[in-house]
């Protein structure tokens, strides 16, 4: 067919047809090249864009992996606290069990020794009550005799008293007695003496009286 155009269509014609079809095949093959340079280039970007994406994510990874480990090791350091406060909790069970028993044990003693100091007491205080029964009778008895002999020594030391100062008394008395008579002696002579001295004194008023009315 191409053949059979080139007999009919002339010879310029057919040159600047090839020659518009050679550079239409030049501008595609370029616009070609280009695209595929464009494209090219957006391949590499992406691909550059994904190893960077990638390198991050293996950054994150290693990150991921380096917190997993650490995470890994704390909870390894974790569960050896946990079993050895678990180990130390156990421990402390035992002790406190063992000290509940032995403070127990300690007061059950102590709570014997008090029973058996209260019921040596309780028994001492019985035969402490019986003895000073018996011997607050004899005491009684004892005090009795004593306060018996020393009251009649008392006795007859104040009957003994008593009667001295009676004596006493009784001589205090006589002399009281002569001393009363005495002065009632002493007031009668006086009484005596005033009366005579009164008498004198009117008769001899009376005489002057008796002279005073004979001269008027």
């Amino acid at each position: 067919n191409f053949t059979n155009c080139t007999t009919v269509i002339p010879l310029t014609f057919q040159t600047n047809v090839l020659t518009e079809l050679r550079k239409w095949k030049l501008s595609l093959i370029e616009h070609h090249k280009l695209q595929m340079r464009e494209e090219k280039e957006k391949h590499a970007a992406h691909v550059k864009q994904l190893s960077n994406e990638i390198e991050n994510l293996k950054e994150l990874l290693r990150t991921y992996e380096i917190s997993i480990g650490r995470k890994d090791e704390v909870i390894t350091n974790l569960t050896q606290a946990l079993e050895r406060q678990k180990e130390r909790m156990e421990l402390m069970r035992n002790f406190t069990l063992w000290r509940i028993q032995h403070v127990k044990a300690k007061q059950e003693e102590y709570a014997n020794r008090i029973a058996d100091r209260q019921f040596r007491t309780a028994l001492m205080k019985k035969v402490w009550a019986a003895w000073r029964s018996l011997s607050e009778e004899k005491w009684k008895e004892k005090v009795a005799k004593a306060c018996q002999l020393r009251a009649e020594d008392v006795c007859i030391q104040l009957t003994n008293d008593y009667e001295a100062k009676i004596a006493e008394l009784t001589a205090t008395l006589e002399q009281t007695k002569a001393e009363i008579l005495r002065l009632h002696g002493e007031r009668e002579q006086y009484e005596d003496t005033m009366r005579k001295a009164f008498m004198r004194g009117v008769c001899a008023l009376n005489l002057e009286a008796m002279t005073m009315f004979q001269s008027k």
